[in-house]
């Protein structure tokens, strides 16, 4: 009994009961869809949402750890545009060994990422701002290199695009075994290293995880660097998906990455979140497209309108946890009743004001160091 007692205590905690209710979702959509349609109920249709995602995985997975930390990345569907126009030259044009291209356009992700990560915690400037100038920069860099869509025909990339791997009745191709690599390797990162507890500090407060001696400038560069990183590992992985280059590929995916990110459980605010999470976010927008193809008369616009509606619930959802949490934490009272005294002391003497900011820091610091753990 005492098991089960702190299993439901564990789903309903406001870390967890995010990614619990997505959990639930994506099962209740995809039971839906296998009662109300013939044949979709298969481990293939199952293993399809990966083939079909596995790019917008890799995505949002770089997506969740800039969120968690606080930022926001707008860049990311320019920088798989980027790197699809740039893997279409190299191959193309320059005869490259798949590799070295790969090296080359991972490279320029986790570059290109460090220097607006670099941008925004050395001068100030919001993650909103310096993204959207990084998304116009990445796409117009597309253009100037070609205005034309370039189809790849290189051997490598045929034989890459086209490998199956046999698991049971279905299969999966290699862009799911890339993705499902850099999801192990993303969780182990989050929450098994020490770059993966300075994000969550720096995402939970980041003048606590300051004045604790946490790297900052550091983890902030490091999380832009990751996020580029996987925005161009999931060009890699788009292109062996279309084989071609073009400067309009990617148009919407970043806002495709922040909603399965914040429908996958990550607060908005930074701090909370799991990478599993995000692959139950992208499994939902994958089933609500697969649901609507199976059904054949719905406009596909209505994957878009429901994605809306499902973005708005859990930012609601979200909110109404972060209301929960500050209640339990202040029993009895409300903000402005804790807050006022300390004021209203401070002005009586001066000199407390001072013993009063140390109390808060250290709060503050305690509560970094718990969300960090």
């Amino acid at each position: 009994m005492k098991r089960l007692v702190d299993i439901w205590a564990r789903i309903f905690d406001p870390r967890t009961l995010p990614i619990a209710v997505t959990i639930l979702l994506f099962c209740a959509l995809f039971g839906f869809g296998s009662v109300m349609y013939t044949g979709f109920f298969s481990l293939q249709v199952l293993l399809d949402l990966l083939i079909d995602n596995a790019f917008l995985l890799i995505v949002a997975i770089g997506m969740t750890f800039v969120i968690v930390s606080g930022g926001i990345d707008l860049s990311v569907g320019s920088v798989v545009a980027l790197t699809t126009i740039v893997e279409a030259v190299l191959a193309e044009r320059f005869h490259l060994p798949v590799v070295v291209i790969l090296a080359i356009v991972l490279l320029m992700g986790a570059v290109f990422g460090a220097v607006q990560g670099a941008l925004i915690h050395f001068f100030r400037l919001q993650p909103f701002i310096v993204t959207l100038a990084g998304m116009f920069f990445a796409r117009g860099l597309c253009f100037l290199i070609t205005t034309q869509s370039i189809t790849i025909t290189d051997p490598s990339f045929k034989a890459i695009s086209a490998y199956r791997l046999q698991i049971g009745t279905g299969s999966v191709s290699a862009n799911v075994l890339i993705a499902m690599v850099t999801l192990v390797a993303a969780i182990f990162v989050a929450h098994f290293t020490r770059f993966g507890r300075n994000v969550y500090a720096v995402g939970g407060n980041p003048r606590s995880a300051l004045l604790m001696g946490l790297p900052v400038a550091r983890t902030r560069i490091g999380v832009y660097a990751l996020s580029g990183f996987c925005s161009a590992l999931g060009g890699a992985v788009f292109t062996f998906y279309v084989l071609s280059g073009y400067g309009l590929q990617g148009q919407g995916m970043e806002l495709d990455a922040i909603a399965a990110t914040v429908i996958g459980g990550t607060l908005l605010t930074g701090g909370v979140g799991y990478v599993i999470g995000s692959l139950f976010g992208v499994g939902i927008l994958g089933t609500i497209q697969t649901l609507i193809t199976f059904d054949g008369t719905l406009s596909s616009w209505w994957t878009r309108i429901v994605i809306g509606a499902l973005l708005c619930a859990f930012c609601l959802l979200q909110r109404l946890i972060e209301r929960h949490a500050r209640s339990v934490r202040r029993p009895g009272g409300t903000a402005g009743a804790v807050v006022a005294p300390s004021r209203e002391r401070s002005r009586q003497d001066p000199g407390a004001s001072d013993s009063h900011a140390a109390g808060r820091v250290a709060r503050a610091s305690q509560e970094g160091l718990g969300k960090a753990l």
